[in-house]
């Protein structure tokens, strides 16, 4: 990912980032294949396991994948709630 800010704030400082939900993925692989930006990765062992590897990597405020995913496999943070966290990071780091 070439951004490393976002609404001027450290993209490390954003917590915008899927959640797998275990007990309703289906082990599609979809997401893997359909995000450009890496942010899944698939670990083979005993079994296969579908982890977020690159979170840091995932667009803030992009859904995408979890509309190729199962019905809510993937689930990301509230917009609005990361929205007002962006503002005060930012209303924080001008005063500072």
């Amino acid at each position: 990912m070439s951004e490393t800010t976002f609404m001027g704030v450290e993209r490390d400082k954003i917590d915008w980032k899927p959640t797998i939900d275990y007990t309703k993925c289906d082990y599609c692989m979809e997401c893997v294949k359909f995000c450009p930006h890496k942010v899944f990765e698939v670990r083979e062992s005993e079994v296969i396991k579908l982890i977020v590897r690159n979170a840091n990597n995932c667009v803030v405020f992009c859904r995408a994948c979890s509309k190729i995913c199962g019905p809510d496999a993937l689930s990301f943070p509230d917009k609005n709630a990361t929205t007002q966290r962006i503002k005060e990071i930012r209303r924080e780091e001008s005063n500072g």
